[in-house]
């Protein structure tokens, strides 16, 4: 098993009697399905249903004093406890953010040796293993007490790429892009059944409608890597972006609809003069309100 500590994540604490209610009602997953050990995939949108910023959320126990502990993106952290601040109005909630207290220690390739207070599987894909909510002081005690090899956050980046699960500022930039973009919707990142929330009429008319044409997938990449942001071409057709990458594989952002054009066309694609391939031809051709596995 390997851990990493991710130097680029920081912790948002939520509590107080509405603190459920006053979550359930500004983000896209469904906090009542949360409890202690258990992690969900979310993010709070703009009322046009664009991603402020995503997360991963759990609850944490009585003897860490309760409330909601969020996993996100460290340069977004101050940005979101203030736009959690900005929504309460006369909710009984506390917002902190506990950036300089808590980190995120990813472990994964095996089960935990041990199960420590703020730990759950990440909710995105079972293969990205766990998080476990940690000063980073401990990085390598808790290591060593779950029975893993800690390594560099570059090996766990290599792990997300290969997966192809999306990373914000990288794969896809905040405020511009919805969650069936990002593949939200296949990473258990949306309830669809829950109550309303910020952006939520948006993002069920994609759903229902299955109007999403741009979405994150897998590239192959049979030399040097792109680099991200340069646009990937269909012949001298923009068709996509390109994400981050490494040891042959990456994620990009493209138009499904000309993608699969390409494909019919035998056209192969390109970025930056370096050929791209898809990992996964097939994915461009699921519709929107027909999840993955």
């Amino acid at each position: 098993m390997k851990s990493a500590f991710l130097p680029d994540r920081g912790v948002i604490k939520v509590a107080g009697d509405d603190a459920r209610n006053f979550l359930n009602g500004l983000i896209t997953t469904d906090v009542d399905r949360l409890k202690p050990g258990l992690g969900r995939f979310g993010a709070l949108l703009t009322p046009q249903g664009k991603i402020i910023v995503d997360f991963l959320i759990t609850e944490a126990p009585s003897g860490h004093g309760g409330g909601f502990l969020i996993d996100c993106p460290k340069a977004l952290a101050d940005g979101l406890a203030t736009k959690l601040k900005f929504y309460k109005l006369r909710a009984k909630v506390t917002v902190d953010n506990l950036t300089g207290d808590l980190g995120v220690l990813a472990a994964w390739d095996g089960p935990l040796g041990a199960q420590p207070d703020l730990a759950f599987t990440d909710p995105r894909n079972g293969e990205l293993g766990y998080r476990i909510l940690i000063p980073e002081d401990l990085k390598q005690k808790l290591s060593d007490l779950i029975g893993a090899e800690l390594v560099d956050a570059s090996d766990y980046e290599a792990h997300r790429i290969a997966l192809g699960v999306p990373r914000g500022g990288l794969d896809f930039m905040y405020s511009d892009a919805f969650p069936h973009e990002t593949n939200m919707d296949r990473l258990a990142g949306v309830d669809f059944d829950k109550g309303c929330y910020v952006g939520q009429e948006v993002v069920s008319r994609m759903q229902h409608r299955g109007t999403a044409r741009t979405r994150s997938v897998k590239v192959l990449l049979d030399g040097p890597s792109p680099e991200a942001g340069a646009t990937i071409l269909a012949g001298d057709k923009p068709v996509g972006t390109m994400g981050s990458s490494t040891n042959g594989k990456g994620i990009a952002l493209v138009r499904i609809d000309r993608v699969a054009d390409a494909l019919d066309a035998g056209q192969p694609l390109t970025a930056g003069g370096l050929a791209v391939r898809l990992a996964e031809p097939e994915i461009v051709r699921i519709p929107a309100k027909q999840p993955t596995a």
